[in-house]
């Protein structure tokens, strides 16, 4: 966690959620309790959004939302339009609704169903609720650190008060935008190993920089970042890397680095941005489960297959978990993928230790199997 700042959160379990593959394919196997525990019994980890959608993100760093909580909504930066003015004035106009879900909150957690004024709508114009005006204002009340989720009824957020979930070693000091900007744009550049002004403002946390060009500037001044340019990369604009991870640049060039199998989850952070993942990795990936199923390519739920530092192909799995089987719908090699042997074997040897991760006892494929890949595919 501390390596990526954040996990996307999505609990749709196609295969497993997406933030449980994104952890399984950089730690291995892990037990489930141990991701638990850490966020609602130790309270290392908490959920809150990194953007626009829900993420697992490190208590140790409360301190950068606490201070972007305290400015909300000033603390959204211009990439997200017309959703500042909208939620000022939402929380202007609704604060006995506001008060209200405080109060309710001192009684104890409540899940969105028990607030007494909750009723059951359709998705919000914004997007950002599943509707009502009880969900909008916990989303408001969060973002401004009033409210946070303190715990998980099936796929449902159960909401508290962070004075009562939060542990006392919690930093709650209020920095200055300009170290909020320092502090996270290193966070970013670390996460990315390298990275572009763009790419620091899409990945952590995404549009809520207010002068990046100024923090940059002085990290640069100081030496904590340093300008770097990478081969084969398209355009001129710059890119840095943190001091303390030039040492690791550098060992890409000899023997400590060696290349290794990984299926990364549709929201995994190495691809979750669809232009940086094109530009450095030529690989255009797309989340096809938001489209018809007559306009799929690849499949519902598919898993890019990270080879050493490529992007070889997708795997488009579900899980049958009555049956305990992992079945895979189909598997797609990129244009140039290599077509070894040994590669085809450690991709099954990557999906059968998926499969025994999520408890399924068989792995079955269909025939749609790139046919190089097809004798350790079957």
């Amino acid at each position: 966690m501390r390596d990526l700042a954040f996990v996307q959160w999505d609990p749709i379990e196609v295969v497993a959620p997406s933030h449980v593959i994104a952890l399984w394919s950089r730690v291995g196997d892990f037990r489930l309790s141990d991701l638990n525990g850490l966020m609602w019994e130790e309270k290392k980890l908490f959920e809150h959004w990194a953007g626009r959608f829900a993420a697992i993100v490190l208590t140790e760093d409360y301190r950068l939302y606490y201070s972007m909580m305290k400015r909300y909504p000033e603390s959204l930066s211009r990439s997200w339009g017309a959703q500042k003015a909208n939620a000022r004035r939402f929380l202007a106009e609704h604060r006995e609704l506001a008060n209200s879900i405080l109060n309710q909150l001192k009684k104890g957690p409540l899940h969105l169903a028990q607030f007494k004024e909750y009723v059951r709508t359709k998705r919000s114009a914004d997007g950002w609720t599943s509707g009502s005006g009880v969900a909008a204002m916990l989303f408001h009340l969060e973002m401004s650190g009033r409210v946070m989720v303190v715990g998980h009824q099936g796929n449902q957020n159960i909401w508290g008060l962070p004075e009562e979930f939060l542990p006392n070693w919690v930093e709650r000091m209020m920095l200055t935008e300009e170290e909020v900007e320092r502090l996270a744009a290193q966070r970013a550049i670390r996460a990315l190993g390298t990275a572009s002004p763009r790419e620091i403002n899409y990945y952590f946390p995404r549009g809520r920089y207010q002068n990046l060009k100024g923090a940059l500037a002085s990290l640069l001044e100081d030496s904590t970042i340093h300008r770097v340019r990478a081969a084969g990369l398209d355009g001129s604009g710059e890119r840095y890397v943190h001091d303390l991870d030039v040492n690791l640049l550098e060992s890409m060039n000899t023997d400590a680095w060696q290349p290794r199998m990984s299926l990364l989850p549709p929201f995994d952070n190495l691809i979750c941005g669809r232009d940086r993942t094109n530009r450095v990795f030529g690989f255009d990936y797309s989340h096809e489960m938001f489209l018809p199923p007559n306009k799929r390519k690849f499949g519902s739920y598919v898993l890019p297959i990270l080879w050493g530092e490529r992007l070889i192909g997708r795997v488009d799995p579900r899980m049958d978990r009555k049956n305990e089987k992992l079945l895979i719908n189909s598997v797609h090699a990129e244009r140039g993928a290599p077509a070894e042997e040994d590669v085809s074997s450690r991709i099954g040897e990557t999906i059968e230790r998926l499969g025994a991760f999520l408890g399924a006892k068989e792995v079955v494929y269909t025939s749609r199997v790139p046919a190089a890949w097809k004798p350790a595919l079957r």
